[in-house]
């Protein structure tokens, strides 16, 4: 049942308007639940997922992080070890890790990243890790021998995004307590990336629809000509 705040919310919310950027981060970074709530993007592309060529995904390093605390798990082997444990990684191993993970079903962490030389042995696990989008993938930059790059990253906030069988891209993009400034300028990023990533085999206006929300509040939809103009401003 939806509270008094989301309703306060949903009165300032014209349903049938496409708001700017600006002007529907400012309606969305109004709290509507007593922690602190993260604020999601959705965009709708004119693409179909089923073809291989247009299944948009990617990543990108927002200026202001997510808010969250991500907890990286390494896996790799020698002196890399050493490498990720400098870099912030919160657990690092081989071997040990991935059988802790195979009998003990152990998940305590949001992202892993895996050197290319472990990767035969990742590969044991991967029917746990890829349902759950853990799985380590060259394409976003999780299976690499930088693996100071890759936990400094995540660890500031990099997002992946990829486009699911509706052909909607669904993202998380800070906290309320950032403020509209900050969200704006993560929004900005995060589209950005998505625009870069348009498959060259896309036809007519490839994105259809935008539209931003908290975790308890309502949705506020944005007019895609007017995001892509902001976007372009600030690239």
């Amino acid at each position: 049942m939806a509270g008094k705040k989301y309703h306060e919310a949903a009165k300032g919310i014209d349903a049938e308007k496409r708001y700017s950027l600006d002007e529907a981060l400012k309606l969305v970074a109004k709290p509507t639940a007593k922690f602190d709530e993260t604020v999601e993007i959705a965009v709708r592309l004119n693409v179909d997922p089923r073809q291989a060529d247009q299944n948009v995904r990617g990543t990108v390093v927002l200026p202001h992080g997510t808010g969250r605390t991500v907890r990286v798990l390494v896996l790799t082997k020698g002196d890399k070890e050493r490498e990720a444990r400098e870099a912030g990684a919160d657990f690092v191993g081989g071997e040990d890790l991935i059988k802790k993970i195979q009998e003990e079903n152990w998940l305590d962490f949001d992202r892993v990243v895996a050197t290319p030389d472990v990767m035969s042995m990742v590969g044991r696990i991967a029917k746990i890790l890829g349902p759950r989008g853990l799985m380590p993938n060259p394409k976003v930059g999780t299976v690499t021998f930088d693996v100071a790059k890759a936990v400094s990253e995540v660890k500031a906030g990099k997002v992946d995004f990829r486009v699911d069988k509706a052909g909607v891209i669904h993202a998380p993009m800070g906290k309320v307590s950032f403020g509209a400034e900050k969200l704006i300028e993560n929004a900005q990023a995060l589209l950005a990336a998505i625009w870069r990533a348009k498959p060259a085999s896309a036809k007519g206006n490839y994105v259809k629809g935008v539209a931003v929300s908290s975790t308890m509040g309502p949705g506020v939809r944005v007019d895609p000509a007017a995001a892509s103009r902001e976007v372009a401003r600030a690239a």
